[in-house]
């Protein structure tokens, strides 16, 4: 979801530079800026599930607890680093060459340590409470687990299914919101909405995992058999954010393979001693004829239409989020192939 590219006939150079002046794009915040925001999000979604512990005092429950924390997550860091927060939904933007898999192992990490210190200051609070002795006892309600002596007792396979299935919708549907042209606000309406009801088909069978930082940091607080365990709320996110990000990622393909069978179409319409680059090249004279060096605000129409784009192109894909507006009007980010 980057930026629309400005096009090599200088369309956009003639715009008041107040209406082209670009936002930051998310690799305009470094590799570590972005990692940062990923831990914070992180630790804000991971805090929100102590929801569970509190929810008999009244309070909301936990899976639309986690709902509303991703979606303010979403709303207040995702410009800085796509709004991930979930070490599943990184793996599934980066099938869907969404994100470059050098930045995967950074935002992974960021993740887990955000969720670690999540459940520490967790541990701290509780730690605190004069009639609390087993804290541990606390943390195995926040972890997920499967087997006749957790829930509702489903068995491994059931757990297995159900959180392949869950995360895939997960991944798809974060996927399918922050590339099209809506707001970003209703984008991380539907990933928080998503989030709550997953979680509520999940709470009797594992405890609604959908994110394996969350289950990492719940297994080492609780331990035990959450410890055993917790081999599979990696190995089903991880897969279900594969199916879901290279289904993406074929469509995307898909999509590419037309559009350049479009532009052929298109090109084969020309004279044949003339081609599109003559037609881009004569566009720019056009424009240079028009509008003088020196004329009106002393800047060349022709001369910003001929000029190539500054942006580097080497680490824009490193992390591509809807809040990544356009050139020409901060609006939530499309896809570009």
């Amino acid at each position: 979801m980057n930026p629309e590219p400005i096009s090599a006939g200088g369309a956009r150079a003639a715009e008041p530079a107040a209406h082209t002046a670009p936002r930051k794009r998310l690799h305009s915040y470094g590799l570590l800026g972005r990692s940062v925001a990923e831990g914070v999000g992180s630790f804000l979604l991971v805090f929100a599930t102590a929801v569970a512990i509190f929810s008999g005092t009244g309070g909301v429950s936990s899976p639309l607890g986690v709902g509303l924390a991703a979606a303010a997550a979403m709303v207040a860091f995702g410009y800085v680093s796509g709004g991930h927060f979930n070490p599943a939904i990184s793996l599934g933007s980066a099938a869907a060459g969404r994100t470059s898999w050098k930045a995967l192992p950074v935002y992974v990490v960021a993740q887990l340590i955000g969720a670690l210190l999540a459940y520490l200051i967790l541990w701290v609070l509780f730690q605190g409470h004069p009639e609390l002795t087993d804290t541990r006892q606390i943390f195995s309600v926040l972890a997920n687990g499967y087997g006749t002596d957790y829930q509702l007792g489903f068995p491994l396979a059931s757990a297995l299914l159900a959180e392949v299935v869950a995360t895939a919708l997960l991944v798809a549907v974060f996927l399918g919101a922050t590339v099209r042209r809506i707001p970003a606000v209703s984008a991380a309406f539907a990933v928080g909405v998503t989030y709550a009801v997953l979680l509520s088909i999940l709470s009797p069978i594992t405890g609604g995992s959908l994110n394996p930082a969350r289950s990492t940091a719940a297994a080492i607080f609780a331990g035990g058999e959450s410890l055993e365990q917790l081999w599979l709320f990696w190995a089903a996110p991880v897969l279900g954010a594969l199916i879901a990000g290279l289904i993406y990622r074929s469509i995307d393909l898909s999509v590419s393979d037309a559009q350049r069978g479009d532009d052929t179409d298109e090109d084969a319409d020309l004279p044949a001693d003339t081609d599109a680059g003559d037609v881009d090249d004569a566009g720019v004279e056009e424009a240079k004829t028009q509008h003088p060096a020196g004329a009106g605000t002393g800047t060349s129409a022709g001369a910003s239409a001929a000029a190539p784009n500054p942006v580097s192109r080497e680490n824009e894909d490193d992390a591509r989020g809807f809040f990544d507006g356009d050139d020409d009007g901060g609006r939530p980010g499309t896809a570009r192939h």
